[in-house]
C-alpha cells in the first residue's frame, strides 16, 4: 500500500506542477545561478492595478533584485533625500514592513546608478547587503545585525571610473565577492604608491571572517578592466567552480583550493581597446559558459573541462549575427535554452546550446538593461521606462502580455524580475510591487 501511495504522489507532482514545493529567489539570478526558477504556477496578466497582492512605495531607486525566502522579501533603496542607503524586509503575506535599516552616506559617485545597486542574498539563516560603499553586513531574519565588514577598508580602496556593484554569492555556508578593477587610481581613488589588485574573497556566511583571498591578474587596459558583474556558481562534472568575468576574459575557480584558477578563456579584446568595462554575469549550462563582450560586440561559448589558458579551440561557438549580443543584460538558461537580451536594439533571441539561432525578436524601442528572468514556462524582461514583457518560453516565440508598471516619464529602471512562491516581485524606480497570489 505504501508504494501505490508512492507511485501515486510522485505521480500527481511530475504532472501537477502547482503540487510541487513553491521555490525562493535567495540571490541575483535565483535559485539555479542562471536566471530561472523552477516553480511551476506563475503569474501571465497583471498591470498596476490587476492581479495586485500589495505594493509598497520605495524612497528611491535601485537596480537590485528582490530576494524572496518564504515569507520575507528583501530588497535595497537609496534616499536622495536623506542621503541614505536603505536595507528593507518585507512581509510577503501582507506586503508591511518587517524592518529598514538606514545608512547615511553618500549614496552615487554618478547619475548612472547609486549604491543600492547590489542585490542581498539569503540562506534562510541570514541575509546579506552589499552596498557600494564597500559596506557587506549580515542580518538575521529579526533584522539584528550578525557582523559588518567594510570592504574598502578592509582591502582597499575600490578603483572604478562608475559607482561600482557586484552582488553577493552565497553557497554552502560561504559568500563570495569578487572586486574587478582598474590597476592604477581614477578620479583620485586608488593606490598611488603600489599597484590595485583584482581579487576573489570567500568569507564564513557565519562570522564573516575571511576564509581566503584570491588575486586574478588581467592584462586589459584602463577601463576595460573594470568588471560590473557578479561570479556565478557552476557544478561541471562533479567540480564545483566559482566562473567570474571581467578584464576581457572569462575564468573557472576551484572553491575548494582557496579559489585557484582552473581555466581561462580570453579575450574578445585583443586590440587591448581600453574602454570595454564589463556588465552580462556569465551563465554557464549543457558543460559551456557563456561570456558576453560589450559594446555589441558577440557572445562567447567555452567549452568547460579545459585546464589553464585555453585557446580559441576551446570555443563551442561564438555568435555572429548582430542581434546576439548583450552590453548590460544577463542571459538566462531555461529549459534547454539560452536566451540573450540585446538590450541596446531591445531584442530577445532564443539559442540551442549548440549556438543556432531558434528565434529573434524585437519587443520595443526602449532599451533594456535589467535581465531576463525565466519561470512557468514564461520569461519576464522590464524595460527602460519599466515596462514588464512576458513572452512565452520554447521554440516559437510568443508575446503573452505586456503592462506599464513604472512610474509616469519613468528612465533607467534597471531592476530584474524576482520569480517566488509562485508570485512575481517587480521592483519600478519608486515602487516594489508583488503579483499574483
Amino acid at each position: 500500500m505504501k508504494t501505490l501511495s508512492l507511485i501515486l504522489l510522485t505521480s500527481l507532482a511530475v504532472l501537477s506542477p502547482c503540487l510541487l514545493a513553491a521555490e525562493n529567489w535567495p540571490q541575483l539570478r535565483g535559485p539555479e545561478f542562471n536566471g530561472s526558477s523552477p516553480e511551476g504556477k506563475v503569474p501571465t496578466t497583471f498591470s498596476k492595478t490587476e492581479n495586485v497582492a500589495w505594493s509598497v512605495k520605495m524612497s528611491g531607486a535601485s537596480a537590485s533584485t528582490p530576494v524572496v525566502w518564504k515569507d520575507h522579501v528583501f530588497v535595497t533603496s537609496a534616499d536622495k533625500e536623506t542621503k541614505a542607503v536603505e536595507a528593507i524586509c518585507i512581509d510577503r503575506t501582507t506586503g508591511k514592513e518587517r524592518w529598514t535599516k538606514r545608512f547615511e552616506s553618500e549614496i552615487a559617485r554618478d547619475n548612472k546608478s547609486n549604491y543600492a545597486a547590489p542585490t542581498p542574498a539569503t540562506d534562510g539563516e541570514r541575509v546579506l547587503f552589499f552596498f557600494s560603499s564597500g559596506d557587506l553586513l549580515a542580518f538575521d531574519f529579526d533584522g539584528k545585525e550578525l557582523w559588518k565588514l567594510n570592504i574598502q577598508e578592509e582591502y582597499g580602496p575600490f578603483t572604478f571610473q562608475w559607482t561600482f556593484s557586484t552582488s553577493p554569492v552565497l553557497y554552502d555556508g560561504v559568500v563570495y565577492m569578487q572586486v574587478l578593477q582598474r590597476d592604477v587610481p581614477v578620479h583620485g581613488q586608488g593606490y598611488k604608491d603600489k599597484k590595485n589588485e583584482s581579487y576573489l574573497l570567500a568569507l564564513d556566511a557565519a562570522t564573516g571572517n575571511e576564509l581566503w583571498r584570491h588575486i586574478r591578474p588581467s592584462d586589459a587596459k584602463a577601463e576595460s578592466l573594470e568588471a560590473f558583474t557578479t561570479p556565478m556558481i557552476y557544478n561541471h562534472e562533479g567540480q564545483t567552480q566559482l566562473i567570474v568575468c571581467g578584464g576581457d576574459c572569462i575564468s573557472g575557480h576551484d572553491i575548494d583550493n582557496k579559489g585557484q584558477e582552473i581555466w581561462r578563456w580570453g579575450t574578445w579584446n585583443p586590440t587591448k581597446i581600453g574602454h570595454w568595462r564589463l556588465v552580462p554575469s556569465p551563465v554557464a549550462a549543457e558543460g559551456i559558459a557563456l561570456a558576453c563582450a560589450p559594446k555589441r560586440e558577440p557572445v562567447y561559448a567555452v567549452k568547460l573541462g579545459g585546464k589553464g589558458n585555453l585557446s580559441d579551440e576551446a570555443l563551442a561557438w561564438t555568435s555572429s549575427n548582430k542581434e546576439i549580443s548583450s552590453d548590460v543584460p544577463t542571459p538566462v538558461y531555461y529549459g534547454g535554452r539560452f536566451y540573450v537580451l540585446h538590450g541596446n536594439r531591445s531584442t530577445l533571441s532564443c539559442l540551442k546550446p549548440s549556438g543556432e539561432i531558434v528565434w529573434s525578436e524585437r519587443l520595443g524601442r526602449t532599451e533594456f538593461e535589467a535581465s531576463p528572468t525565466a519561470a512557468g514556462g514564461k520569461l519576464f524582461l522590464m524595460d527602460h521606462g519599466g515596462k514588464v514583457y512576458v513572452v512565452k518560453a520554447g521554440d516559437q516565440f510568443d508575446l503573452l502580455h505586456s503592462a506599464e508598471m513604472g512610474e509616469e516619464n519613468a528612465r533607467s529602471t534597471r531592476s530584474t524580475i524576482a520569480v517566488a512562491q509562485e508570485q512575481l516581485f517587480i521592483r519600478t524606480n519608486g515602487v516594489l510591487y508583488c503579483i499574483g497570489g
